[in-house]
């Protein structure tokens, strides 16, 4: 398979029928074979029936379900271990990442022998007080501290090439990080985080 495109959401009922669509139309347009593995972040509103519909019509879509919100680490570490595509392409459900940039990503990990590549956002649509300056300061000091020059590490559109180094690291972060960091691990449930995979 060449792509898995990994979305996790957390109430995106009304933009995950458009995001769908527009991933497939692209992939149909590339001969691509691919699957989108959509994880359910213990959303509130209808996005997990939503994900069951487009199951239904199409079952290259696939839903993990979280009883509770775990966060964007957990849901993507779910992602990554479920994924069965060559190139792992991660996105976010809100319509910020254009599917039309994945042809080009999936390319420079192909082709260009990349293990992963990070978009870049150069304008937001969030709040500028909750969202834009908090991820300038958070970009800055990671980029401090990490020594990587990179413009957006919040970005969720990433391609990842599995075989590669990176992916395998990449993982291993997203499972630390969800384990220990972001939740507190005597309340974190390992077994699965509660999930239905469809």
């Amino acid at each position: 398979m060449d792509l898995s495109i990994v979305v996790p959401l957390y109430n995106e009922e009304e933009s995950l029928p458009e995001l769908c669509s527009w991933i497939q139309q692209v992939c149909a347009a590339n001969n691509f074979s691919y699957e989108i593995i959509l994880i359910d972040d213990g959303s509130t509103d209808g996005s997990w029936q939503e994900v069951t519909a487009l199951r239904r019509a199409d079952d290259r879509i696939k839903g993990i379900r979280f009883q509770r919100n775990y966060g964007k680490s957990a849901a993507l570490n779910e992602g990554f271990k479920a994924a069965q595509g060559d190139v792992v392409i991660t996105m976010d459900a809100d319509l910020q990442d254009s599917p039309d940039e994945i042809p080009e990503l999936r390319r420079m990990i192909v082709a260009d022998g990349y293990d992963m590549v990070s978009g870049w956002k150069k304008k937001r649509y969030d709040n500028t007080l909750t969202k834009n300056i908090p991820s300038k300061f958070f970009n800055a000091a990671t980029r401090r501290a990490s020594k990587i020059n990179l413009h957006d590490f919040n970005c969720g559109l990433k391609a990842h090439h599995v075989c590669g180094q990176v992916f395998k690291k990449a993982h291993a972060f997203f499972w630390l990080m969800g384990h220990f960091v972001f939740r507190p691990w005597f309340f974190y449930n390992t077994i699965s985080y509660c999930c239905q995979v469809h």
